[in-house]
């Protein structure tokens, strides 16, 4: 399994425990607020009865009514008792500055309807099905108790979703710290090593070039095919090197002739592949763009070589550039007619450790993207594939050809 696969199922098994802790905060939860729930409508209906029950009996001493009245007032809820015709009974709960009727007792407390009505409107939205007390006078008339919850239990319902954006916030926080600093730490080690290796190369490319030249000089062939191959082999490990010392430095960009710095490397890399490969560059060979040639020839190179790998026998790539004159870009488009890649993984090729060979790392394409994006402020994606027919790279690079509209 390669890194990715792996890292993918851990990341979808984290997802899965993570969904059991959240549905089972939630079920308990909800669990508790229906218990609750519960005891308050048992508490609001006592309420309402020890009130009935109350103006029912007004020859009872004052000191088994105030009992009452102390037992009744200990389990109440905010409620509203109303009769058939939704006339306000009684009240219990509400705010005492909106529900005063006496307006010369206090003259900062006035009587609000409207603030009644919305009470009993948020009411019956919570608890649609009223606690009904029948009377048993004469008329057979019926009180009907609306209430709303306590705030205690108001709380508990919002909690868990509190809870668990407080938790997920934390976690996101804590994820992106140390994963920028584990990356960071990742980072100069890379880079670290890469410049060691740039270092400990330049001896023996030194001393390449310096028998390439004897050879020269030996046998009087500076024009020998061979050699001139040779010592573009050399050159390249040089550039290779060139590479490798400037990682972790922001790279200088000029101004390229692209279809130059495309055809310089695929002539030299054609002649070092199978030539059963067909290499075919075409399109606009004057536009005009900010490259650094080492790092793009390696994104090519890249692509290239992906290519080379995706084609078994015999096959062709073709190499295409063009000009977008109103969003003044460049695109080059790499197709190959190789095996082609599923659609679902369009963006997955391009993940560090993501290969589909026995051999190899994984960070051609991830090395691509990087390049372009972050060097060369660009984009490269797969612009189309079909399994069996090949692929298409696109790479878009922002041209530094400005044109002017013209007028008539």
């Amino acid at each position: 399994m390669n890194p990715y696969d792996r890292k993918r199922r851990w990341k979808f098994i984290l997802i899965v425990f993570a969904l059991i802790i959240v549905g089972t905060s939630v079920w308990y939860t909800d669990y508790l607020v229906r218990n609750i729930s519960t005891v308050e409508r048992t508490r609001a209906e006592l309420w309402a009865r020890s009130t009935r029950n109350i103006i029912a009996m007004p020859d009872v001493n004052d000191e088994y009514i105030t009992f009452i009245y102390s037992m009744r007032d200990s389990l109440a809820v905010p409620a509203i008792v109303v009769d058939s015709a939704e006339n306000i009974i009684t009240w219990r709960g509400l705010d005492s500055t909106k529900t005063n009727f006496d307006l010369e007792a206090d003259s900062k407390k006035k009587y609000d309807p409207k603030y009644f009505k919305s009470q009993l409107k948020e009411m019956k939205s919570q608890h649609p099905q009223p606690i009904v007390l029948e009377l048993n006078n004469r008329n057979n008339e019926k009180w009907f108790v609306y209430y709303k919850d306590s705030i205690l239990l108001t709380q508990l319902r919002a909690f868990p979703y509190v809870q668990l954006s407080v938790i997920a916030i934390f976690l996101l926080v804590a994820y992106g710290v140390f994963n920028s600093s584990r990356k960071s730490e990742q980072d100069q080690v890379w880079v670290g090593l890469a410049k060691e290796t740039a270092h400990q190369l330049g001896t023996p490319i030194s001393s390449l070039m310096a028998w390439v030249e004897l050879l020269k000089s030996k046998f009087n062939a500076p024009d020998d095919p061979l050699i001139i191959e040779m010592e573009n082999d050399v050159k390249r490990l040089e550039t290779v090197a060139d590479r490798f010392s400037k990682i972790g430095s922001k790279p200088i960009l000029h101004n390229h002739v692209v279809y130059e710095v495309v055809e310089e490397f695929v002539n030299y890399f054609k002649v070092r592949v199978s030539d059963k490969i067909e290499f075919i560059l075409s399109g606009d060979k004057q536009v005009v763009a900010l490259v650094n040639v080492p790092l793009f020839d390696w994104v090519i190179e890249n692509i290239l070589k992906n290519a080379v790998n995706a084609i078994e026998g015999q096959g062709s790539i073709k190499v295409e550039i063009k000009e977008n004159l109103v969003k003044e870009q460049v695109f080059i488009d790499i197709t190959d007619t190789g095996a082609g890649i599923p659609r679902s993984k369009f963006d997955t090729v391009f993940q560090p450790g993501y290969t589909t060979r026995k051999r190899g790392w994984g960070l051609g394409l991830s090395l691509t993207k990087r390049i372009v994006e972050n060097y060369h402020q660009g984009s490269v994606f797969v612009k189309d594939s079909e399994l069996g027919k090949g692929t298409t790279f696109r790479i878009v690079l922002k041209s530094n050809m400005t044109y002017e509209a013209t007028t008539s």
